[in-house]
């Protein structure tokens, strides 16, 4: 499946010629069928061995709706399939179904309908059957109420049997099965399969008031485009990327491994990589200003949009001459800033390929030479 290509206006579009993943890893997965009781899901879910993806935080149907799937529980009526993965820690990851899950667990254990706080009875109208209509979970009779706990959905569950040290194929299985109604973009589904320390640090981050103000934008981007940049920052600043032998990588299977390494998400590697984040940003916008990450004219003024490859290759220059040098001359550092903006080899590595090792890290070199007359290495 080909992902949803969404023009941003607040992106400035470069020549990535990014290589697609290889389907290999779909050859080592197993899949099987199971029956499942909404009570068995319910206890699940309140033992936190059923996860819902991080893209699906919200509860987004409505009342009407959510009622009808619930009678046609009641009424013994066919019931979709869901899908679930199975994690590494044997827990089960929610690829597809969320809803439903959630629709009978407020209904049944909280008893209150998530998307407005009230009290979730079922709409007092004529779509739904006089004998439920209006009525709670603990409205009704006891033989309605073991029948929706009784009540069984077949769940189709996918696991990964190599490798054993990832979940990179979870990431196509989500890609390729999804039913949301919508071509998940890249970070999406990393959001939903990659869980764990590293996601909830990219949430905060990029909450960050001054990178808001970098990236050109107060509002967050609903397709997490503004996240997969905070993880492209680390990713492309990483040793990793330093031992790519091949010419061309897969930005998108480089950033899955990154996301997923179990490393990478140490407390201890996390905090490291937060304080190295907002170093960056905060010296930057005190130093260069708004314009850190946007590209020029050809008279010499700043663009408004978010330029990717900019922003990875100063961003990283930058985190690497406050790791490396005690003191950072700051004099005539927006000079530098233009001089580095009109530089043809820059250019050329910011806009032609930019997915080739040689151009990632050359225009790195550039930015570290030309901003911090500092080697990049």
């Amino acid at each position: 499946m080909e992902e949803e290509i969404v023009e941003n206006p607040n992106i400035e579009n470069v020549d990535s010629e990014d290589t697609d993943l290889s389907n290999d890893d779909l050859f080592n997965i197993t899949s099987w069928g199971a029956d499942m009781s909404f009570r068995e899901l319910i206890n699940m879910y309140e033992d936190d061995e059923l996860l819902k993806p991080e893209l699906q935080r919200k509860y987004v149907w409505d009342r009407p709706e959510a009622s009808r799937f619930i009678e046609s529980i009641l009424l013994g009526l066919p019931i979709p399939s869901i899908f679930l993965a199975n994690t590494s820690e044997n827990n089960k990851l929610i690829i597809d179904g969320y809803q439903r899950i959630m629709t009978v667990y407020d209904y049944v254990k909280k008893g209150v309908f998530s998307k407005d706080g009230k009290v979730f009875k079922l709409t007092n109208t004529e779509k739904i059957n006089h004998r439920w209509r209006g009525k709670s979970f603990s409205e009704l009779s006891d033989t309605d109420q073991k029948k929706i706990r009784q009540t069984t959905i077949h769940a189709i569950i996918f696991e990964q049997k190599q490798p054993k040290d990832n979940d990179s194929s979870l990431f196509q299985i989500f890609e390729r099965i999804n039913t949301s109604g919508k071509i998940l973009k890249s970070q999406e589904i990393r959001n939903c399969v990659y869980q764990g320390n590293l996601n909830k640090l990219l949430f905060e981050l990029n909450q960050n008031e001054i990178w808001r103000k970098l990236y050109g934008a107060t509002i967050e981007d609903s397709r997490m485009l503004d996240l997969e940049f905070i993880l492209r920052f680390f990713a492309l600043g990483s040793d990793e990327i330093k031992k790519e032998n091949s010419g061309q990588i897969s930005l998108k299977g480089f950033l899955n491994e990154y996301m997923g390494n179990k490393d990478h998400n140490i407390q201890k590697f996390v905090d490291s990589k937060k304080e190295t984040f907002l170093n960056t940003i905060n010296f930057l916008y005190q130093n260069i200003g708004i314009h850190s990450f946007n590209n020029i004219s050809s008279d010499g003024t700043y663009q408004t949009r978010f330029n990717p490859t900019i922003f990875d290759s100063i961003s990283i220059a930058t985190a690497n001459a406050i790791s490396k040098l005690k003191e950072i001359s700051i004099e005539n550092l927006k000079e530098r800033h233009l001089i580095l903006l009109r530089d043809e080899k820059f250019k050329e590595y910011s806009s032609i390929r930019t997915t080739n090792i040689q151009h990632i890290n050359g225009r790195i070199q550039l930015a570290s030479k030309i901003l911090y007359d500092l080697d990049y290495e």
